[in-house]
C-alpha cells in the first residue's frame, strides 16, 4: 500500500498517541502480532535430488499458502540469497493471533525442506500507536497501528533499543527531538516505515521495517537520520537485514 501523496511516509515512534486534536477518540483497530523469521539453509539441502528438493520445497510453500489464505494473515516472503552469510529466507508475518506463528513453524519445519533450515533470527512484535505527534500529517498515527504491507521491492529490517536516559528525558524534551526526526523522514517519501513494539515480549524494544524500491534512498536515510539529537540515545540497532521480495513465496524458494 502506498503513501497518499503529499504525505511523508517515515512515521511511527514509541508508545500510545492521545486522541485527536478535536477530542473524538481515534477508533480502535484489532491488535496485530508480528514477526521477521530468518532461515538458513543446511548445504546438504543442496546435495539432494533435484526431484527431493522441488517436494520440499512444495509442501513448505502449501503451508505458507494456507496461511496466506486466513483471515487476518499477511505473509510475505523474501530473498537473502548473496546478501549475508547467516540467512537466505525470510518470512515476515502478521497475525491476530500469537499462537499462529508457532502452529505455521511447527507445520513449516515438518515439511521436506524445513527439516534442512535453521531459524538464525527470529523478532516478535506488536502494532500500537505512537506517543508522538507528527505536525506534518498529525493523522498517520491511527493507519500506522495496522500495518498492511506494502508492494516495495525491497524490505529493510532491524530491531533495536534505546537508552534507559531517553526515557528519563521529559516528554516535551523527547517530542522535539522526535520533530527532527520525523522531519527528516519526511524528506523520503520513497521510503515506507513500520514501527512495531517489543517491551517486554522480545530482547529489543523495537523492530523497524522500511519497504522501498530504491535502496539508494533508504541509505541516504539512515546516514541522514545519524546526525539527528535523537540518534544519541540509540543503543544498538543492529542486526540490519537487506531482504528482496518474492510475491510468489515459491520463487523465493528457487533462489536457495
Amino acid at each position: 500500500m502506498r503513501p497518499q501523496q503529499g504525505r511523508p511516509s517515515f512515521a511511527g515512534r514509541p508508545g500510545s498517541a492521545p486522541s485527536s486534536a478535536e477530542g473524538t477518540p481515534r477508533p480502535q483497530l484489532p491488535t496485530q502480532y508480528v514477526n521477521f523469521s530468518f532461515f538458513k539453509v543446511d548445504p546438504a539441502w543442496r546435495r539432494l535430488s533435484q526431484e527431493d528438493q522441488e517436494q520440499g520445497k512444495a509442501e513448505f510453500a502449501a503451508v505458507v499458502k494456507e496461511y496466506q489464505g486466513m483471515k487476518g494473515n499477511f505473509i510475505l516472503s523474501y530473498s537473502m540469497v548473496g546478501i549475508r552469510p547467516d540467512a537466505e529466507l525470510m518470512l515476515w508475518r502478521i497475525a491476530s493471533e500469537l499462537e499462529t506463528f508457532q502452529k505455521m513453524t511447527s507445520e513449516l519445519m515438518h515439511t521436506g525442506l524445513g527439516k534442512y533450515l535453521t531459524i538464525t533470527y527470529s523478532y516478535l512484535s506488536i502494532t500500537k500507536r505512537s506517543v508522538y505527534v507528527d505536525k506534518m500529517d498529525p493523522e498517520h498515527q491511527n493507519p500506522r497501528t495496522h500495518i498492511i504491507p506494502g508492494q516495495s521491492k525491497y524490505l529493510f529490517v532491524y530491531p533495536f533499543i534505546k537508552t534507559r536516559d531517553w526515557y528519563q528525558l521529559s516528554f516535551p524534551a523527547r517530542q522535539g527531538m522526535m520533530d527532527e526526526h520525523i522531519q527528516v523522514g519526511g524528506r523520503y517519501p520513497s521510503v515506507k516505515l513500520n514501527t512495531t513494539y517489543s517491551f517486554g515480549i522480545d530482547d529489543h524494544e523495537f523492530v523497524v521495517a522500511f519497504e522501498t524500491d530504491d535502496p539508494k534512498d533508504f541509505l541516504q536515510l539512515v546516514q541522514d537520520l545519524r546526525e539527528t539529537e535523537a540518534s544519541r540515545y540509540t543503543l544498538r540497532d543492529v542486526p540490519m537485514f537487506t531482504c528482496i521480495s518474492h510475491a510468489d513465496v515459491m520463487n523465493a524458494l528457487n533462489t536457495l
